[in-house]
Parts: structure tokens; sequence; C-alpha cells
């Protein structure tokens, strides 16, 4: 089997095209994620950034384009597949078993992952090897003082960090960001922004988000979404300084 180059992105986007009747979602959108990088993706409400989420994870088929992952044209593997090539991904809206505790979501995710069947749910966490890579995860995300907690229990910010340990659970080559700041308190932001800093050298990054704060102290390159198209794209200062992203998007307000 080929290596993959270190010097190849892990994640490219050619050409992706996605249209529901007349709308054109996503217009001929090219992408890439570096390894050791957090690419942010931005826009305004509408621009297309959920349909793109779903392209690269499988959940939205395109219409045309290419989607390499790893080297791989992963362009007509299902959500299952992708996953298991390694790509990671949180959601919007949290994705976790809130009857189950802490640790026993990680170690379902873990068991989930080494290929193991779901019958026996809750024998899951009384494995020791599942345990011990549970909470490995949990200490990477600072959630090992709560692995005995009821996942439902847990604060909004904390199920963010859980859902961060779910996706870190499949052993990820790139980890895809779906607005892991949503409904996030300033506390909380600050700890999910060090948590991600902290996993950069482990793992590349997709980061769609709309807290402009937490991409710009995250991102070593921004790409702006607008009406399904790049309009640009470069280091956080090349970004902030653009006309066009600011009349797009920041415009609004000088001072944004």
């Amino acid at each position: 089997m080929t290596a993959q180059d270190p010097k190849a992105p892990i994640l490219e986007l050619k050409a992706l095209n996605k249209a529901y009747g007349a709308l054109q979602v996503t217009r001929d959108l090219s992408l890439a994620v570096m390894p050791g990088e957090i690419h942010a993706v931005i826009g305004p409400n509408g621009a297309g950034k959920t349909t793109l989420i779903g392209q690269i994870s499988g959940e939205t088929s395109s219409d045309s384009g290419q989607v390499v992952f790893g080297g791989k044209d992963v362009t007509g593997w299902c959500v299952a597949s992708r996953a298991r090539a390694g790509l990671g991904r949180t959601f919007q809206i949290t994705a976790i078993l809130p009857e189950f505790t802490v640790l026993e979501n990680v170690a379902l995710g873990v068991q989930a992952h080494q290929g193991h069947s779901f019958r026996f749910l809750r024998a899951a966490a009384s494995d020791q090897k599942l345990n011990d890579k549970a909470l490995q995860i949990l200490g990477d995300v600072g959630l090992a003082e709560r692995a005995a907690l009821r996942a439902g229990s847990l604060s909004h910010g904390e199920k963010r960090m859980l859902e961060l340990a779910l996706a870190l659970a499949v052993e990820p080559k790139l980890l895809l960001l779906d607005e892991p700041m949503a409904g996030t308190g300033p506390d909380e932001t600050a700890r999910l922004i060090g948590i991600l800093k902290s996993l950069k050298s482990r793992c590349p990054m997709l980061l769609v988000e709309h807290d402009m704060g937490a991409v710009f102290q995250l991102a070593d390159r921004i790409s702006v979404l607008v009406y399904g198209e790049i309009v640009a794209s470069g280091m956080p200062e090349e970004i902030r300084a653009d006309p066009k992203v600011r009349q797009a998007y920041l415009g609004e307000d000088d001072a944004a």
C-alpha cells in the first residue's frame, strides 16, 4: 500500500457541485486541508456550509466533483466507510446517549471503531481495554473527572466536549467540526478552544464555525463561502483585511 505523502492534502475537494432543483447550493467548490492545520470555513447563513459538510461526510451526494481523503477518491463512499477511513465528525446538535454515563458513551465509540457488536451496550464500559482507552480520550478533552456521570446531566459545553471525545474514539485522520462552539458560554468556549489547540498536532481539522473570535484564534487558514462559492482563502490576517470578505461577511460592521 502506498503511504500518504506527508506534504499532500489530507482532504481535497475538487469542483464540488450540488443543486436542489434550480437552487445551486455549492458551485465548483474546491479547497484543501493540509496535515497539521486547522482550516476554517466561514460564511453567512445560506452560504452552503451545511451542504458542504454533508458532501464531505457522505451524507449528501454531490452532483459532480470529487472528495479526495487520505489520497483516495471517496466521492462514492458512504458515511460509515468514510468514518472507517478516519473521518471524524462533530455535529451542530450534540449526538450523545444521555442515559448512559460519560465513560459508557466513549467506550461504545471505541467499541464501534474496533468493529465489535453493540449487543451488550451496558457491558461496554466494564471491558478494561475499552475503559482504559475511553478514559484516555476523556482526559484529552478534560472530562476524565466526569466519567461516572450520566451524560444527560452534563452542561451544554461539556456535552460538546463529550461529542468531541466520541469523534476522537474513531482515531480520526481528520476532524470535521460542525459549529463546535454553538450554544456555549464564554468560559466553555475558551475551554473548547484550548482543547482544540492541544489536539491540533495530533489531527488536522476542518472547522465550520460562526464564532469569529474562535475562528481567528484557531485557524491557520480560512476560506470564505458565499452563495456556494469560495470568494477568498488565506491566512487569518489576509481574510480579516480582504475587502471582498468585509463586504460579503464582515462588512456590516467595520469593527467586526
